[in-house]
């Protein structure tokens, strides 16, 4: 078995950033639907700005508001207007195509990559 990447968001931007919330990053449920997300998933976020790199669970968000929050400790290490990268993965003994997405700059859909 090997763990590989099945859904990715490219170059989303923060919006907010949490620290006094539970835990978690909370995405536009427009973004969740279209990278076929879970809630609770495990998700790797990868900070373009800093390099920052943390492992959380996936919250829904109001769909069309284009946030993705940053809770809990997850705050203090990607913050508002840093641009990311949110990625799941899932262990299979079998090559499976990617679903990558492209957001603009307010979280909105462009296109698969």
């Amino acid at each position: 078995m090997r763990s590989v990447l099945r859904s990715k968001i490219h170059k989303a931007t923060v919006t907010e950033a949490e620290v006094s919330y539970v835990g978690s990053i909370t995405i536009d449920e427009d973004l969740v639907e279209k990278g076929q997300f879970w809630p609770g998933e495990k998700v790797l976020v990868v900070s373009n700005t800093t390099g920052a790199r943390i492992e959380t669970y996936v919250i829904v968000g109001k769909r069309g508001s284009g946030i993705i929050c940053m809770n809990g400790a997850a705050a203090h290490r990607i913050k508002q207007g840093e641009e990311i990268i949110i990625m799941a993965f899932e262990l299979t003994d079998k090559p499976i195509k990617a679903i990558n997405i492209l957001v603009d700059k307010d979280n909105k859909f462009v296109r698969f990559l």
